[in-house]
């Protein structure tokens, strides 16, 4: 039995493109687009989504189909800007917790760098609704992730059973941020993050028993 043919396109017709490409070359225009108007020195309260626009060659409907607003887009930006996340190795509290204080050591790094980085988070302390926003979607994940390392290590026996976690994932973070931020003078060395694990470390773990 003989179908209906399909067509052949002729040659040299464009062919439509499948998947999300043209959506994703949207997105990357519309951040970097943001990241223009912030390199050459407007102010987060200067930035409108028109600007934003005009500056990415999109219409203003493309940025709220994927943004609420500017605050939520300026967050993207920021994440963008940002060295990644880290994936966590798993093999202990002590490994897992060395590789998200390096982590915070790199963006302290790239914070001192990058005009970008440093100028946005200067102003975002006078913008609550940017902060708010940053701190929902890139801060607290952060510390949740940190809270669970420290709850399998004390589970595990890694730590004593005694100890306030929320507590120790502000001890475990302290001094990588006030290096970073306070101290924009002081040493972010590679080998920073094992120091302050393993001093804090020290007085944490499980206390033998006499004769163990």
């Amino acid at each position: 039995m003989t179908g209906t043919p399909h067509p052949v396109p002729e040659a040299g017709a464009e062919q439509p493109v499948r998947g999300r490409p043209r959506s994703e070359a949207v997105e990357r225009a519309i951040i970097e687009g943001t990241m223009k108007l912030l390199e050459d020195g407007v102010p987060l309260a200067e930035i409108s989504i028109e600007r934003i626009a005009r500056t990415a060659g999109v219409g203003k409907a493309a940025i709220y189909r994927r943004w609420s607003g500017k605050e939520a887009l300026f967050v993207d930006v920021l994440r963008a800007a940002e060295p990644q996340d880290p994936e966590l190795p798993g093999t202990s509290m002590r490994e897992d917790l060395i590789v998200l204080l390096e982590a915070l050591r790199r963006r302290g790094l790239a914070n001192r760098s990058s005009a970008i980085l440093h100028n946005v988070h200067a102003q975002m302390k006078s913008s609550p609704k940017i902060w708010a926003a940053y701190h929902k979607t890139a801060i607290e994940p952060r510390r949740r992730m940190g809270a669970e390392v420290l709850r399998r290590g004390q589970e595990n026996g890694e730590l004593r059973a005694d100890l306030d976690l929320e507590l120790l994932n502000d001890m475990f973070v302290g001094p990588m941020l006030v290096r970073a931020i306070l101290r924009p003078e002081a040493d972010l060395s590679e080998e920073l993050p094992e120091r302050i694990v393993d001093a804090l470390l020290a007085g944490l773990r499980p206390v033998s028993s006499p004769g163990a």
